[in-house]
């Protein structure tokens, strides 16, 4: 299973947690597999001892998520590791203690509550392998790891693997090695952990799409039953908020929820649809700030890139005041979201997922998907010749929510439902970089306000014409996306 996303970090002042999005590959050995020949530096034997830590029902295990305690060469340590898109990242408390931090136990709380965490199996793993290099460059760590699983003292299971881990390489060096590992006789993986494993646990699965004659209310239930899966998943590290992809990941899944109730309304209870959608809202809200913060953060870091030393100087003392913000607002984020208001809206959404409250509706969920098409061609076609921004930012929602609500229905639809959802897309992107560029020069605004030197000034200008040319040259490719939209739209939905 191949991991390769990189994300941003953000420091969290007074933390004894490190993380890191892992970007690694699995790969199958059989018994006498041997490392061929790699430019790099061979790695030391170690020996790693893993101690698992889960509840009696693996409740942590079924929403792939992995505890364990480490012990090698001059170190120990308690080793978390969460979903992170499509990906994991690592969480690391060093120390001593016998009984998992407070710290973790505190990021879990949605899965564990007040169940008990106990040891459940301790993986022996003996590790060798080389540090590839490309010159100086350390481009991934090439692990073959031995692996012996005891349970209750006993083992229960011995096996092998390879693990391709990326440092300073891209997809294109994982790929190499990755080939020249197969060329040696490696194979595909399952992609399980050591520990699934270990303990003989099936990777878990998602419930399976509904059949395309599926009623409306089981296509609805498959939908919700998804996103508030996805939202769960990303609600251990936002808490964390090492990695701003978590929360972006988050506030994804509650903006799809939002969607998913509004377009199935009119099979759903009013009131019992509307306090949801509501919640889902508040919720949204509260994610927000801390999001908007992030976005500030990734731009002014990435304005700085291109910048001479003394500008670069002049972004990152800004840059310092917006994390110093961020950690501000983490603080009010972990409030809300330990809040008896949040623990409940989980609650109602799990509950949702299960059993939502509908009514008698002869509506097909194609026909719900049709409608919110129809909001966007409207709106759509009433632009003005020269559109304000204002006008295409709702134009970039209603293609956001059209294109949602096409996912709802495209196991029914079918392939024209793939094509709408892509032209739309292609749009929502086109226009969130119009909008990006709108919100970029509120942020050089603030930085402007904050410094207010003459230097900051001349630079600031220079910032705001590139934003205001990227908007210029993105309102000339709109109106060819904007046909073709309609077209599959029609095709789609008629």
């Amino acid at each position: 299973m191949a991991r390769s996303h990189i994300h941003q970090k953000l420091p969290v002042s007074a933390s004894p947690i490190s993380s890191h999005a892992e970007r690694e590959l699995k790969l199958s050995i059989e018994a006498d597999f041997r490392l061929p020949r790699l430019p790099g530096t061979p790695l030391s034997r170690r020996l790693l001892i893993s101690t698992y830590y889960d509840t009696t029902a693996y409740d942590l295990a079924h929403a792939r998520i992995t505890l364990r305690y480490r012990i090698e060469p001059g170190k120990k340590s308690w080793q978390l590791k969460i979903p992170l898109g499509d990906d994991r990242q690592e969480v690391e408390v060093a120390g001593k203690q016998a009984e998992p931090p407070a710290a973790l136990r505190d990021v879990l709380i949605l899965r564990l509550g007040h169940r008990t965490l106990m040891p459940v199996v301790t993986l022996r793993v003996r590790r060798t392998g080389v540090l590839v290099r490309h010159g100086r460059v350390p481009i991934a760590e090439l692990s073959l790891d031995h692996v012996t699983a005891v349970k209750n003292g006993r083992v229960i299971q011995r096996f092998r693997e390879l693990e391709i881990e990326l440092r300073q390489g891209d997809a294109d060096s994982l790929r190499s090695i990755e080939q020249q590992m197969r060329e040696a006789g490696a194979s595909d993986h399952d992609g399980r952990p050591k520990f699934y494993r270990a303990l003989s646990l099936p990777e878990p699965l998602s419930p399976p799409q509904p059949e395309p004659n599926a009623s409306a209310v089981e296509q609805v239930k498959w939908a919700l039953a998804q996103h508030v899966g996805w939202l769960l998943a990303h609600d251990p590290g936002t808490r964390l908020g090492t990695e701003s992809e978590s929360l972006h990941q988050m506030r994804v899944a509650t903006r799809r929820l939002r969607t998913i109730f509004r377009t199935a309304r009119p099979i759903l209870l009013p009131a019992w649809v509307t306090s949801l959608q509501q919640e889902l809202t508040w919720l949204s809200d509260v994610l927000g700030p801390a999001r908007d913060l992030d976005v500030q953060i990734a731009y002014f870091t990435d304005e700085s890139a291109g910048l001479t030393a003394r500008d670069r100087h002049l972004l990152a003392h800004f840059t310092t005041h917006l994390r110093t913000q961020r950690a501000a607002v983490q603080q009010v984020l972990l409030n809300e979201l330990t809040s008896a208001r949040y623990l409940e809206l989980i609650r109602r959404l799990q509950q949702a997922a299960q059993a939502p409250s509908v009514i008698e509706s002869p509506l097909a969920i194609r026909q719900l998907a049709e409608q919110e098409f129809k909001k966007l061609r409207k709106a759509i076609k009433r632009l003005a010749r020269s559109p304000s921004d204002a006008a295409l930012h709702k134009i970039r929602i209603k293609a956001k929510r059209a294109r949602y609500a096409a996912d709802l229905a495209r196991w029914v639809v079918g392939k024209p439902a793939i094509r709408f959802m892509k032209a739309a897309r292609s749009i929502q992107d086109l226009l969130g970089i119009h909008q990006d560029a709108i919100q970029a020069e509120r942020h050089i605004r603030q930085f402007v306000k904050y410094s207010t030197s003459v230097r900051a000034g001349f630079l600031a200008g220079r910032m705001v014409e590139r934003q205001h040319n990227r908007r210029v040259t993105i309102r000339k490719k709109m109106k060819p996306l904007f046909k073709a939209l309609l077209k599959q739209g029609k095709k789609a939905w008629g």
